[in-house]
């Protein structure tokens, strides 16, 4: 009842400032009509009639104001309370004194609002028309494909990583650089095919998987150190990967009898079995090297063949073949006294790869007839040792006998050798370093 008659006073408080402004309106309307005249009255009805609809609002908003308190008031009490209130005389007041458009935050419509616009927030899907020219945007959704496509990515990655790193750990562990230093010391006059050697060798050793094993097949004249490089090599892979896994085949010992060529045959194909499959389980490759192999039987041959194939199982696939052989030393030796005039390159690498390019295919088609082995090999052709080689020759000789390097000794054992008429500047010896240790011995 309080609340209502504080309204009240308000609303005649309003009505009577009003009424008073009517009033003056109207005095002043007087005023004006004796000055003016009759003209003036429509617009004092003007006047009038607007007051009276200011009038109307004001009461029309009071209504409301007064409705919605009570509305609030029986929201938060209850209309029980609000009852109990009116009778005992107990004034319910649940609204705030200073009028605001603000709904209370513990009404369930104003949490139920909140709810909604919560909702409304977390929702981003935007709805479209169906024939307006615009559509809804397209949601990437993670796909698992992907995902396995990134981590095969970063496997095959760490792989090839391993690979070249792995690649370097081979060339290590066969230690090739001092098998190099080796060659270059000991091995005179053939540089060129001493590097050829080695990249083969380089390139072969360097990883584990391989499509077929490496034959290779030194071929040149007598003397020219054929079978020193094949000593040189077995000494360093029997330190690098052990005496079971290098075997040295020499016919003339092995199987000096012709007619026992297949027994022979069959225990070499027994023998390289056994070792390739032991080289596999230590995860190594074994070498092999075959000396005089101008003295190989048929069926030797034969059998080589079989083992070199590329149609054999892993472990057959990871072995070094090595043949020395003076076949085709004709060609070589022709070949060098016939063109020397006109060979122009000085560098030893560059004077065996034209020595190669030119030979090569002559030398396969004459190998190739005597036997389908010859085919499979890469075909190294050593030239013929100058003067100045075997000079050298007779140093280390010497050296290693303990005799003391006397030059002019040296030089008049060297001319006691038998040389071919010089060719273009060059004077190639007939027999190499051949009679070297037995000129040696007889000192």
């Amino acid at each position: 009842m309080a609340a209502e008659m504080g309204d009240q006073d308000v609303y005649n408080r309003m009505l009577g400032s009003q009424t008073d402004g009517e009033m003056d309106e109207e005095k002043d309307g007087e005023g004006e009509s004796e000055m003016r005249g009759l003209g003036k009255g429509a617009q004092r009805f003007c006047q009038f009639s607007s007051s009276l609809r200011t009038v109307v609002r004001i009461k029309q908003k009071y209504q409301a104001m007064k409705n919605r308190r009570l509305e609030l008031a029986g929201l938060g009490g209850g209309g029980l309370v609000l009852g109990a209130g009116l009778h005992t005389g107990a004034p319910v007041r649940s609204s705030p004194k200073i009028f605001t458009f603000e709904t209370p935050s513990n009404s369930p419509s104003a949490l139920s609002s909140l709810f909604l616009k919560m909702k409304k927030k977390k929702s981003r899907r935007v709805m479209f028309p169906s024939g307006g020219g615009r559509k809804a945007p397209i949601v990437q959704e993670h796909s698992r494909a992907k995902i396995c496509l990134f981590l095969l990515c970063t496997i095959l990655f760490f792989q090839v990583y391993n690979a070249i790193e792995n690649l370097d750990d081979h060339v290590l562990k066969y230690d090739l650089g001092g098998l190099e230093k080796t060659l270059c010391r000991e091995v005179f006059g053939q540089q060129g095919a001493m590097d050829a050697l080695l990249a083969q060798l380089r390139d072969y050793l360097s990883t584990y998987v391989h499509s077929k094993p490496l034959v290779l097949s030194l071929h040149g004249p007598s003397g020219v150190g054929k079978s020193h490089v094949g000593r040189l090599l077995a000494g360093h892979f029997r330190s690098v990967v052990g005496e079971p896994l290098v075997l040295q085949y020499f016919v003339l010992h092995h199987c000096p009898v012709e007619d026992d060529a297949w027994r022979c045959a069959r225990a070499l194909s027994i023998l390289v079995s056994e070792t390739v499959l032991r080289a596999e389980e230590e995860e190594k490759i074994p070498l092999f090297i075959f000396d005089e192999a101008e003295h190989l039987y048929p069926e030797l041959l034969d059998a080589l063949s079989d083992l070199v194939r590329s149609n054999r199982s892993n472990e057959y696939m990871n072995a070094v073949y090595l043949f020395l052989s003076n076949q085709g030393h004709t060609h070589i030796t022709m070949h060098l006294l016939y063109n020397s005039s006109s060979d122009s390159i000085k560098t030893a690498s560059g004077h065996h790869r034209k020595l190669v390019k030119e030979l090569n295919p002559l030398l396969r088609n004459t190998l190739v007839k005597l036997h389908p082995l010859w085919a499979e090999a890469e075909l190294l052709p050593m030239t013929l040792l100058e003067k100045g080689h075997v000079v050298e020759c007779f140093l280390d000789e010497m050296t290693r006998e303990g005799f003391y390097p006397d030059r002019t000794n040296v030089e008049r054992l060297a001319g006691e050798i038998e040389y071919y008429p010089a060719v273009g500047g060059h004077v190639y010896a007939r027999t190499g370093c051949k009679q070297v240790v037995a000129r040696v011995n007889l000192l």
